[in-house]
């Protein structure tokens, strides 16, 4: 069926405006349904259908306008003279140089550009941009495997009420067991019904710890002693001192009294190099590091408060989180504080100047590792807020290099006890970080996610292949580095040796820069003192004559006074 509508027009009107306007509706054609046609009407489902996703695109070319070079030589000769001057004459050059040096203009000019050459001058002493800094030594051996590291075992905490794995301590005798120190370092929120125990780890059985030891309190640190493998000394949440000897059982064997030790909890226990194998210290954030003797723990044998100011007050101590003794420099050891400050201290010193040696500021919270590089005890790596830093003895006033500052809190950090140039930080975030600043200094050469929670400490095996991570909820993860991170590289050592000492001898011409810059600002200051004084004294001067005025008027006043009142009294008088 065609349905045709005619609408007409005369020719006249073709080509003029529209006009349009409002009109009721009208039916113009009304078509009924057929029924045969529903009849043959047959449903689909289902129903199915061709989507292309991707959008569509088209090829074009273009052809650009070739670019034609042309090389041509061009003759430099000697510029800036005048045209009656010839520069290869040297009586005019002369003489024109002498009549420019007695002008005026040139000797401003010369005057405000010295200054900035003198600048330029000073930077390019500081540091040399084409110096080759590695030209004698030979290439680094590149091992062709990538850095890479894989998880060998998970040890998890066997309790329901889970806790933090706070500190780690390899077996010095094969690395064969772990001990793990377990405690919640949440003030006053451990959860009700928390155990106490802290486990012995065996390397092969990761579904049941060794042995369980008991304290008092929970243990925050927890540490083998090298000369004893069976002997424990850890740091309880209270502020004790416990020691346990495996031979004997799960019990404490020694405990310090409550009256005698810390008042805080203790961040850090270290076993001293002695000839009996019984020293050990402590440090803990109340600002105190004792020293201990394990046949007699009651008391401690010496007390050092970390008090900088070297008055030995206690309420301005610094409260001590990490510690750092290194075997071959005996009478000397480190503390990293909550505030962000590390402090040099020599065992020795008899007054508290001599025993606080010097401090290293530089972060801007608690420094939650302290570790010297085993192979270069001079330089030293410390972990606190987003960053890591690595310094040097030399150098007090800043960290020779850092880390870029991270996204997540870091936790912990270790070097690696084979390669000099490798160490290892956690972060919050649950990652691994592997630094190795000979391959890069600016990224980590490796990041692995170890779990999903925070990873709250770290501790590397003696050789370097292995690594153990604590996290939040109890979970102890261990990871086999590659062989490449592991091992040490052909002239590592010294190329690690020369990247100290450039940025040590960097750090200096820095720091003597701004001690220069420090003095200049202190000299203005003290100028501008000086003339506030003199300006002061001049006003003081003038108060000073105008009062003497009016004193020495007044005298003279009172005196006529007097005379003229003398004189009446002689004529009253008959």
């Amino acid at each position: 069926m065609e349905i045709v509508y005619v609408y007409l027009k005369k020719r006249s009107e073709f080509g003029k405006q529209c006009n349009f306007s409002d009109r009721q509706a009208e039916l113009n054609i009304d078509i009924q349904p057929n029924p045969e046609l529903a009849e043959q009407f047959v449903e689909r489902n289902p129903v199915d259908t061709g989507i292309q996703c991707s959008t569509s695109m088209s090829e074009h070319e273009a052809n650009t306008e070739r670019f034609e070079m042309e090389t041509r030589g061009v003759n430099h000769v000697e510029g800036g003279w005048p045209k009656d001057v010839n520069p290869l004459e040297l009586e005019q050059t002369i003489r024109f140089r002498k009549k420019v040096e007695k002008d005026e203009n040139y000797i401003n000019a010369i005057t405000q550009l010295g200054s900035i050459m003198e600048h330029c001058i000073k930077q390019n002493n500081a540091i040399d941009i084409y110096e080759e800094y590695f030209d004698d030594e030979d290439p680094v051996e590149v091992t062709e495997e990538a850095p890479s590291a894989k998880t060998i075992n998970v040890f998890r905490d066997p309790q329901e009420i889970k806790r933090a794995a706070t500190h780690l301590s390899w077996h010095p005798d094969g690395n064969r067991k772990l001990a793990v120190a377990y405690s919640c370092l949440d003030f006053q929120q451990a959860p009700v019904g928390m155990s106490f125990d802290s486990y012995i780890w065996d390397m092969e059985n990761p579904n049941k710890p060794e042995i369980a030891l008991r304290p008092s309190s929970p243990l925050v640190t927890l540490e083998y002693n090298p000369k004893d493998s069976h002997v424990l000394l850890g740091g309880c949440y209270n502020g004790q001192i416990a020691c346990w000897d495996t031979r004997k059982g799960s019990l404490v064997a020694e405990l310090s009294t409550i009256e005698f030790s810390h008042r805080d909890p203790v961040y850090g226990t270290i076993w001293l190099q002695s000839k009996t194998g019984t020293e050990c210290f402590s440090a803990s954030t109340d600002g105190q590091v004792m020293w201990w003797d394990i046949r007699k723990l009651s008391e401690p044998t010496e007390v050092l408060i970390m008090d900088i100011s070297k008055k030995e007050m206690l309420e301005n101590a610094l409260g001590a989180i990490s510690l750092e003794f290194e075997s071959t420099l005996p009478t000397k050891f480190m503390v990293g504080t909550e505030q962000g400050v590390v402090i040099s201290c020599n065992r020795k010193g008899k007054t508290p100047a001599e025993k606080i040696v010097c401090t290293f500021s530089g972060h801007h919270g608690p420094i939650y590792a302290l570790q010297r590089n085993p192979f270069y005890p001079k330089n030293f790596l410390t972990v606190g807020d987003w960053t890591a830093r690595i310094w040097s003895e030399d150098s007090r006033e800043s960290s020779i290099m850092w880390t870029k500052y991270h996204m997540a809190y870091l936790t912990d950090g270790a070097w690696s006890p084979s390669r000099p140039a490798v160490f290892f930080t956690t972060k919050m975030d649950g990652t691994l970080d592997i630094w190795d600043f000979v391959f890069k200094q600016c990224d980590p050469a490796l990041t692995l996610k170890v779990c999903d929670e925070a990873l709250f400490c770290l501790r590397v095996q003696d050789n370097g292949c292995l690594i153990a991570c604590g996290s939040r909820l109890g979970t102890t993860t261990l990871l086999e580095v590659s062989h490449g991170l592991a091992t040490l590289q052909r002239n590592e050592k010294n190329i690690a040796s020369s990247v100290f000492e450039r940025e040590t001898r960097r750090e200096k011409i820095l720091e003597a820069r701004h001690r220069e810059m420090r003095l200049k600002e202190k000299g203005k200051a003290e100028g501008k003192e000086e003339e506030l004084r003199e300006e002061e004294t001049a006003t003081d001067l003038e108060g000073l004559v105008t009062k003497a005025e009016e004193e020495f008027f007044e005298v003279i006043f009172s005196e006529l006074k007097r005379k003229e009142k003398d004189a009446m009294k002689k004529k009253q008088k008959p």
